[in-house]
């Protein structure tokens, strides 16, 4: 009878150069095209229609600032303008002057520096951007102190309504 004599193998080597070399080139690829999102929440707030209630003389006063097509204008106490913005031209048209309002609003804060909250009226043709930066710039705003970039706050607690109801 006949026996076989199996061969010992011996183990093979993986070469995984060729792999290693795609990954230290698809890596760096895919981290560069990564896109980095940054997702901001505006807590707001429903107008207080229970101030309608209270006689003139006791109505608290309000901060109000508008959003129409001609640009934003700023009230207060009531129905008193302190200033209109008019639109400015841009690339993409006509726009908010949202500087102009931060300067405004840094004004009226040194005036009231108890006061919180504003009013944010708006057309109904103003569109979603532009009143999501209405809101960022009557919150805070960005300034220099002591050699860094702080954010002071101006007015955090934003009530939104339709201009219509004023």
């Amino acid at each position: 009878m006949l026996k076989f004599r199996h061969k010992p193998q011996e183990d093979a080597d993986i070469d995984i150069t060729s792999f290693m070399n795609l990954m230290i080139v698809l890596v760096p690829v895919m981290l560069m095209s990564l896109t980095f999102t940054q997702i901001t929440v505006h807590e707001i707030n429903l107008p207080d229609l229970s101030a309608s209630n209270i006689s003139s003389d006791e109505k608290p006063s309000q901060l109000e600032v508008l959003l129409d097509k001609d640009g934003i204008k700023v009230f207060y106490p009531g129905n008193v303008m302190i200033q209109d913005i008019p639109m400015i031209e841009a690339e993409e048209g006509e726009t908010f002057d949202f500087a102009q309002l931060s300067l405004v609003l840094q004004e009226v804060k040194l005036q009231l520096q108890d006061k919180r909250d504003l009013l944010l009226l708006s057309d109904p043709g103003v569109d979603y951007q532009s009143l999501v930066s209405a809101m960022d710039v009557v919150k805070s705003y960005r300034t220099v102190v002591a050699a860094s970039m702080v954010e002071v706050e101006l007015f955090p607690e934003i009530s939104l309504a339709d201009s219509s109801i004023k």
